[in-house]
């Protein structure tokens, strides 16, 4: 096995011939950092997750994925069931050194700069907007793709600039037209996404542009209980910003080394990150492993 990339979630394997094997780990970040602490089948719901979206929104873009079924995989990944639900046999792709952002509601990054400029990534927005409110039409945020350490918001002008006026306007139809697809999937379940991230690259076999990497999870996006939304306060939610929030009342100061995570916070943040699946798919996280075994 050749390990070609590692990032704070995934490992990425060369699986031969222009495949690329992505294995989902239990491995939690906060912060640019990550965790010591696992949080179990973590790895298997962010799978789940980006092949739910990846089957339903083909329509929109092409995707590099070949299958998620391990038994499938070529040698020497082939009938490991460690890999059972975790892992995604994907074509390779020249990745665009961007970050593409929609948001749909006035949250986190986005809130925080529109309180000190009225604007978030150069996009004007209206005055007194409460903290979580919807914004009249989801907007376009990309930020760069660091290695390491934080993304960094780019205006329209500098995103432009970093991958060329063209590409930059296709990337911004795309991202919002996906977005607004996943809400209305995810908003009929009684779910919000109050904003997404998407990456993209460019086939290396087919040249087109394409969706890569996850879509639609709770490390990439922003889940929100519609039953519960009450804009002007902060949401709950069923992605990992619980575990921020318990970061934060810790005292953490944001630099390595990061703190444990105690049980009682690893077993909520598996039960949310389980709960936005079911919710979404309309499947059992249970059914769903059964199915990839």
């Amino acid at each position: 096995m050749t390990l070609v990339a590692q990032g704070k979630v995934r490992d990425i394997f060369d699986a031969g011939k222009d495949r690329l094997l992505l294995v989902a780990t239990d491995r939690i970040s906060a912060f640019d950092v990550v965790l010591p602490t696992p949080v179990p089948d973590k790895g298997r719901v962010l799978t789940a997750c980006s092949l739910f979206w990846f089957g339903r929104l083909g329509s929109v873009i092409p995707n590099h994925l070949i299958s998620g079924d391990h038994r499938v995989f070529p040698a020497p990944f082939d009938g490991d069931p460690d890999l059972a639900g975790r892992a995604t046999l994907a074509r390779t792709a020249d990745v665009i050194p961007m970050e593409c952002v929609v948001r749909g509601y006035l949250a986190g990054a986005g809130w925080k700069q529109y309180r000190e400029d009225g604007a978030v990534c150069g996009v004007k927005l209206p005055l007194r907007l409460e903290e979580c409110a919807k914004l009249p039409e989801p907007i376009f945020t990309p930020t760069t793709k660091a290695a390491e350490g934080h993304d960094l918001p780019l205006t329209p002008d500098e995103a432009a600039e970093l991958v060329g006026s063209g590409l930059y306007h296709r990337l911004h139809e795309v991202s919002v037209t996906l977005y607004q697809r996943m809400f209305q999937r995810a908003y009929g379940a009684g779910v919000i996404v109050a904003d997404t991230k998407f990456e993209f690259g460019f086939d290396r076999e087919t040249k087109e542009l394409t969706l890569i990497d996850e879509v639609g999870t709770p490390d990439s996006s922003r889940f929100w209980p519609e039953e519960a939304y009450e804009p002007g306060r902060p949401q709950p939610s069923f992605d990992k910003q619980y575990v921020r929030d318990w970061l934060d009342a810790s005292g953490w100061d944001r630099e390595p080394p990061p703190p444990a995570l105690p049980a009682d916070v690893v077993d909520a943040t598996a039960s949310r990150y389980r709960d936005a699946y079911e919710r979404i798919s309309g499947e059992t996280f249970d059914a769903y492993r059964i199915r990839s075994e």
